[in-house]
């Protein structure tokens, strides 16, 4: 017996003890398909027999079946299941998860239960219970499918179970080996004349036989509500019918096809909302094209999964939970939308918004719901823009994403509500709590798996929620960097050589240098008006851009300020012709800001002036004391070491102390060094090192060195705030080339410069399918006082410090910058904003890991 079961199904085995249930599923199924009574006695008991622990033994197989289900895999439940009530909790769970069901009976002879039963001593069940199982199978056959079971198939010898073979089909919904590329149209509801302008739009040519084709392969696909209230309803039934039969078209059923169906079966409808046009039409139509009408409405799927589950089609729409899978309960979802009986003022149905809900990875394009732009949110597309009410008939292009569209030639049905007024576009839906909620594991292009444990997204949603600014506005968190390898030079912690070492051994030649300013990361997002805000941002408060930190909050609290360096960047941008050159209306940038003070206020005042004011005077106080000390005439030192140091010779106490003076008085100037008063924007210095993105394009294709000269030319040498970075390429294997980026170190240092940071030539640099690290800092002898103390490059300091470790740090590095980039393209992809801010959110996350701050 050929035995079809569907590729998602939920298995019912169905027969007596000792026939062979057991040895039927192992042949036909994977082991791990196959969940048995009898295996789940033994794992709650030990005991594969002990009929006490069944109770036990079956909340486990059903919590296992379960689980395996909302994943979709196949489940086979070996058990008699010979008893009405064991079969009904099989249902049950078949109709929560929404798959069909499917019973496979071995009916074999009581006799040969009774031998098989008496030949196992390891079971041995009584005869009477072989007997009983026998009786209550013969009861139950005939009723399987009025139970409910999709499918029944029944094997009544021990020939049929050896030669039954178990071939999986594919649902119907099933079309995941379809690419595309698409085009898919929203609710024609037969304007035909409007139809016809927009597949010449799309570049389909009717064939010899009037059936449109598009030269290229692409495929069109038609959301439902082909027909009622239009003019034209059987042409374009007719032409969709033509386009499905030859391939050219998928199609799935709305409501008012569902309804006409109804009709043409001969069930009683009302004739309203239109069709009452539709019928009329098809009254002239022959007998022959009604039947060709009513088996094409009866074949039509609820929706399609396509292109690899990447792509998802229906009427109405669908919850992620309802994709690929099969049950009046989804049917009726993908017709009505969500729907719970209510009627609004106008008698139309109440319906919720379960694209606020939507988090699935598949694009779910649907119709049913007329408005005057295409809306977007959370990954779902609604494409019903109200032809025949006068709007236009709209297509969505896949993979583009692009919409095309044509106005309605006249208005052939008045909506009984307005349509929705506004447009929304991709990447502008809700954020909730509980998309950041628990532990994460994201997945990007550059590290495959990134975990984000609970303990971490708490701390980054207290962090987020207290301190952030408009999450909206987030669509990207710079990464921490790592310090290159710690010097092998005695007087040095941190020196370029390592960091030319580092990626020289792995492969990389050519090396970027980059002045590193010390200020504070600041990531600029500029829109060049507060409607590409509004439509690309969803950000509704008539501002167009942000300054932002690299903690996600708000850079000034003066928010005139942050205006005016908005509106200068734009004004640089506009001169120098990049919003023009680049075809974009918005731009991230990263950028150092100074001076340090202006973020660092508060770190100065409670931390770095107290240590230097209390330390200079103290200092000066003991210094003086010990060279009032040694000025002292004929007074007699006598050295002991046994004395702990209280007769220590005062001219070398001067000496150390002295020193720290010194250090101490290097300390301050360290610092000092990156300290102004800010009293207006002019006092602000901007320096832009990465241009991030623009609408349509990463630029992370792009070279360090592409990067620098980019900035250069189009946001420096117009405003005085805006200041280039300076920087030197370095071939890691000429040793001259080498010599003049340790030269150029020591110079930048030398003036009182923080130091430099080295990149690889390559924006994204790899090893072997491994991320190297995108940049390593190499900070100077004296800037590091800041860091590490005054003394620390005494050498007793020195050498603790040289046994720093670096790998946490490292590790955090590549982790934050793989989400920085995920997140970048996700939201250039127009990808939903929770998937955008979830990337986000992880870097924000991976901030609480506990590493030394020094680094």
């Amino acid at each position: 017996m050929r035995i079809e079961i569907p590729e998602f199904a939920l298995v019912a085995l169905v027969g007596a003890t000792s026939s062979g249930k057991s040895t039927f599923a192992a042949k036909h199924f994977l082991p791990t398909e196959v969940l048995s009574s009898d295996v789940c006695r033994g794992i709650v008991s030990d005991d594969c027999n002990d009929q006490s622990a069944t109770e036990d033994a079956f909340d486990l197989l059903y919590y296992a079946a379960q689980k395996r289900l909302s994943r979709m895999k196949t489940t086979v439940i070996d058990a008699t299941n010979v008893q009405q009530s064991a079969r009904k909790r099989i249902l049950s769970l078949a109709r929560e998860q929404h798959v069909h069901s499917v019973a496979i009976v071995l009916n074999q002879p009581e006799k040969t239960l009774l031998e098989r039963n008496a030949a196992d001593p390891g079971r041995g069940y009584p005869e009477r219970v072989i007997r009983q199982h026998v009786q209550q199978l013969r009861k139950s056959i005939r009723s399987l499918k009025k139970e409910g079971f999709r499918f029944v198939y029944v094997l009544d010898s021990q020939e049929a179970i050896d030669q039954a073979e178990v071939i999986r089909t594919k649902l119907w919904n099933n079309k995941k080996e379809l690419h595309g590329p698409f085009d898919i149209i929203g609710d024609v509801h037969g304007c035909l004349a409007e139809l016809k302008l927009l597949l010449d739009q799309l570049g389909y040519v009717p064939d010899p036989d009037g059936i449109y084709v598009h030269p290229q392969g692409r495929m069109a696909a038609f959301l439902g509500d082909l027909c009622d209230r239009g003019a034209e309803n059987t042409g374009v039934l007719r032409l969709v019918m033509g386009m499905v039969s030859k391939g050219t078209a998928l199609a799935v059923p709305g409501n008012h096809d569902v309804k006409l169906l109804k009709y043409l079966q001969g069930r009683r409808v009302q004739l309203n909302h239109g069709l009452e046009i539709t019928v009329a039409q098809l009254d002239g139509e022959s007998d022959a094209f009604r039947s060709q009408v009513q088996q094409f409405l009866e074949g039509l799927v609820s929706h399609y999964v396509l292109d690899e589950g990447k792509l998802v089609i229906a009427h109405a729409g669908i919850k992620e939970k309802y994709i690929g899978r099969g049950s009046g309960r989804i049917r009726d979802f993908c017709l009505y939308g969500d729907v719970n009986g209510e009627t609004d003022a106008y008698g139309l149905p109440v319906r919720g918004n379960w694209a606020a809900d939507y988090r699935g990875k598949a694009l779910v394009v649907y119709g049913h719901v007329p408005g005057e732009w295409v809306r977007w949110e959370n990954h779902t597309c609604c494409i019903d823009t109200g032809c025949v009410f006068g709007g236009m008939l709209t297509a969505l292009r896949y993979p583009e994403q692009e919409t095309i569209s044509v106005p309605a030639l006249q208005q052939y049905a008045k909506p009984l509500r307005a349509l929705q007024p506004e447009p929304v576009e991709p990447g502008t839906d809700t954020l909730m709590v509980q998309d950041v909620q628990g532990r994460m594991q994201l997945t990007t292009g550059l590290i495959p798996s990134i975990v984000i444990g609970e303990a971490q997204a708490a701390a980054a949603l207290e962090a987020m929620s207290r301190y952030a600014a408009d999450p909206k506005w987030l669509i990207y968190l710079p990464p921490t960097m790592s310090p290159c390898k710690t010097s092998q030079l005695p007087e040095y912690l941190e020196h370029p050589l390592e960091a030319f070492s580092y990626y020289r051994e792995h492969g990389i030649r050519q090396v970027i240098c980059e002045k590193k300013h010390m200020g504070s990361r600041a990531v600029v997002v500029l829109c060049r008006n507060a409607e590409t805000a509004s439509r690309r941002f969803g950000v509704e408060d008539g501002t167009r851009g942000i300054i932002y930190t690299r903690t996600g909050r708000r850079f000034f609290e003066d928010v005139q300020m942050e205006q005016a360096v908005l509106d200068r960047l734009d004004a640089v941008l506009m001169k120098t012709g990049f919003w023009k050159d680049f075809a974009t209306d918005w731009v991230c940038l990263d950028t150092e800001l100074m001076p340090w003070s202006e973020k660092a206020q508060t770190l100065l005042q409670r931390q770095y002036a107290p240590v230097g004011v209390a330390g200079r005077n103290g200092l000066a106080a003991a210094v003086d004391a010990l060279e009032q000390t040694c000025c002292r005439q004929n007074h007699a030192f006598r050295v002991d070491p046994q004395t702990s140091g209280q007769n220590a010779d005062p001219r070398a106490l001067l000496e150390q102390y002295r020193e720290k003076q010194d250090a101490l008085c290097r300390y301050t100037t360290a610092y000092r060094e990156y300290c102004w008063q800010v009293n207006s924007v002019e006092d602000l210095k901007i320096a832009p090192f990465h241009l991030l993105a623009c609408e349509g394009h990463v630029f992370s294709d792009r070279t360090n060195l592409w990067h620098m000269e980019t900035l250069k030319q189009y946001c420096t040498g117009v405003d005085p705030i805006f200041i280039a970075t300076d920087y030197l390429q370095v071939d890691t294997e000429d040793p001259d080339s080498i010599q003049a980026g340790v030269d150029w170190w020591v110079a930048l240092t030398g003036s009182g410069g923080e130091g430099m940071v080295v990149k690889p030539e390559p924006f994204t640099a790899m090893q072997e399918h491994t991320l190297l690290q995108p940049a390593v800092k190499c900070r100077g002898a004296e800037y590091l006082r800041i860091i590490y103390g005054p003394e620390y490059r005494t050498p007793a300091h020195l050498e603790r410090l040289k046994k720093r470790s670096l790998s946490r740090k490292r590790s955090l590095a590549l982790r934050e910058f793989a989400l920085g980039m995920e997140s970048l393209n996700r939201f250039v992809a127009k990808e939903p904003l929770h998937q955008v801010h979830a990337c986000v959110f992880g870097v924000l996350a991976l901030e609480s890991e506990p590493v030394d701050p020094r680094l």
